[in-house]
């Protein structure tokens, strides 16, 4: 046997899983970033779903991809390239060709590529390394023959023995990336507790993987990422914007006292925040998946007059149909949140893939004059600042608000500190007082704010009716009086407006006299910040502010944007912070970057992009 392979010690490394819809790449790919999350690293994750439900097998839209970028130290993004693309079979080797360097290891499994494998992904030739201009390391492991050979006296018929060739995957990956199996066994056990056969046979396939790559020394060297970082101490998991949306929902409803109320209906990519809520019944939170994305919004604004933290959760065309029942809960000034995790537009678009694309819609898109607060969540594990930010809001100021997020980060992961909910601010809502008794009135406000005080249906002596129809400012009876619907107006405008009282001034990022800000907001965060991180390495005078409170604008906002001779405001549309910000802070010199692909920025795009930017007299 050769002498050991020489281990080349690296500061970060992007491994993507493809393969078809059911060969189990989203779960190789979550053990992997878990394993590596416990050993101290960084991680960022970019899940790459197919819009199909079940696409034909081997077929190129049927391709699963899952993505973890792993670092020494910090890292912001899932990677723009992967160093190690594993391709269960051709279509997604032909799929994810574009993400390779010459630098990148291939890991394929020769079994699945047969002349018909190679048909269904519409190869012309028998040689579809060539066919690409593909002339990288390839790892060609002849998956399925092992997997049959190491579970032959397992009692497991061929097509579950099938089912574990994403293990092998994953073991010959451990191997090339120096990562112990200990970790990933125990995740594997805990998965199939109840199906101890198909633990024992994962568990084994995994080891076999590992062994393959050790004993035949499938790649001319392998690779470690050793942590670096000094984190905090405390207890870390690996959690996706959907749980930490969950989390965050939960943990302000413990905070206010309140019982958490979620109306819901399926919808790709919120759903998995109904199903985690669903499993917290101890901590007295209600779930109700209703018929419609009408009822389950109207259910919502019904828990939230009952006196509870009402939420109900959704995607783009989900906000369209509970438009109406939002406009009862802004003139009815109740506390709701609605949870949107922005996809691919319009109609159904395509609803596995990341856009930005809800803002003007969160701003604007309900009749009548109907402002609410909008807040963007910025990471995977931000996405739990922003749940309980947005649900501090709603509940001490009577609104509904916003809470955008978006597929990227609801479906990526990061790993996550728990936060000791002692660290995060009270959350006091404008409950009426057995003072107020006289005279009371539903629309009675607090005059500081403009915020109207909460009489939950129950407390004596505040029987009241509020509904969908305007109301006399003074004695909350119905009044269609013009100066009246005009007075009504521009008090639930200044409601919102003075929320920015209450929300922390926007930051700056890099040189204060730079010659370019970058603008940001919501999700695209982590690339935004690794183009200014790379910029500000090549010499350049660059600053970045990126934006969760969309609505109101922190109160600095003008202040910073007039500070600059040029902005570049990027985001995944046609421009809409854009129009928001040349709207609130007329005059400001804006150059805006939008991209519309479904997929997420690429950084060394935008550092190209930038820089023309920059340079341009």
């Amino acid at each position: 046997m050769a002498d050991e392979l020489a281990v080349k010690n690296l500061d970060r490394v992007v491994v993507r899983f493809s393969g078809d819809s059911g060969d189990g790449m989203q779960l190789a790919g979550s053990i992997f970033s878990n394993l590596s999350a416990v050993l101290g690293n960084d991680i960022s994750t970019f899940p790459d779903y197919p819009a199909e439900i079940r696409a034909p097998q081997g077929s190129l839209s049927g391709v699963s991809g899952f993505q973890v970028h792993i670092g020494a130290d910090k890292v912001f993004t899932s990677g723009d390239k992967c160093d190690v693309l594993v391709a269960m079979n051709p279509a997604a080797l032909k799929t994810n060709a574009k993400f390779l360097t010459p630098q990148s290891v291939i890991i394929i499994d020769s079994d699945s590529f047969a002349k018909r494998d190679l048909e269904k992904a519409l190869f012309e030739t028998d040689d579809p390394f060539a066919e690409l201009g593909i002339h990288n390391q390839v790892v060609d492991a002849p998956i399925a023959t092992m997997c049959k050979e190491s579970l032959k006296d397992s009692g497991l018929d061929n097509k579950s023995i099938l089912r574990c060739k994403n293990m092998f995957a994953l073991g010959l990956v451990c191997w090339l990336i120096n990562r112990p199996l200990e970790y990933a066994m125990h995740m594997l056990q805990d998965k199939f507790a109840k199906k101890p056969t198909i633990a024992e046979a994962n568990i084994k396939v995994l080891a076999d993987g590992y062994n393959y790559g050790h004993n035949t020394h499938a790649s001319i060297s392998t690779y470690r990422v050793e942590s670096k970082r000094k984190k905090e101490k405390g207890f870390y998991t690996d959690v996706n914007g959907n749980l930490a949306t969950a989390y965050g929902l939960v943990a302000a409803a413990e905070k206010a006292g309140l019982q958490l109320f979620l109306g819901s209906y399926p919808i790709t990519p919120a759903t998995d925040i109904l199903h985690y809520l669903a499993k917290y019944k101890e901590l007295g939170v209600v779930t109700v998946q209703c018929e419609d994305e009408i009822s389950g919004c109207c259910s919502a604004v019904g828990a939230s007059f009952a006196g509870n933290l009402a939420v109900t959760t959704t995607s783009g065309p989900g906000v369209c149909l509970k438009s109406e029942a939002i406009n009862l809960a802004v003139i009815a000034e109740l506390p709701l949140v609605i949870v949107n995790v922005q996809r691919g537009g319009p109609s159904t678009g395509m609803p596995t893939k990341s856009e930005q694309t809800d803002l003007l819609q969160a701003m604007w898109g309900r009749n009548g004059e109907s402002p609410l607060p909008v807040i963007a969540a910025t990471s995977p594990t931000n996405c739990f600042d922003a749940a309980y930010m947005a649900s501090k809001i709603a509940l001490e100021h009577m609104t509904p608000v916003i809470l955008l997020t978006d597929g990227y980060i609801a479906n990526g992961s990061a790993a996550w500190r728990i936060p000791s909910l002692k660290d995060y601010p009270e959350i006091k809502p404008p409950f009426v007082t057995p003072e107020m008794k006289e005279g009371w009135k539903p629309y009675k406000r607090n005059l500081d704010n403009l915020v109207r005080y909460w009489a939950v249906p129950g407390t004596e002596g505040f029987q009241h009716r509020i509904g969908g129809l305007e109301k006399d400012y003074d004695t909350s009876v119905i009044s269609t009086q013009p100066g009246n619907h005009q007075k009504m107006t521009e008090t639930r405008q200044s409601k919102i407006d003075r929320i920015a009282d209450s929300i922390p001034n926007q930051e700056v990022q890099g040189d204060q006299d730079a010659d370019l800000l970058i603008v940001g907001w919501g999700g695209t965060y982590g690339h935004l910040y690794s183009a200014f991180e790379m910029m500000q390495a090549e010499g350049k005078k660059v600053a970045l502010a990126h934006f969760e409170y969309i609505n109101p604008l922190p109160k600095n906002t003008a202040d910073i944007l007039r500070k600059y001779k040029k902005i570049v405001v990027a985001e995944q549309n046609m421009g809409q912070f854009a129009t928001i910000l040349r709207a609130k802070v007329p005059g400001v010199n804006l150059y805006p970057f939008n991209r519309v692909k479904g997929q997420p920025f690429n950084v060394l795009r935008l550092v190209e992009e930038f820089t023309k930017i920059l340079e341009e007299k």
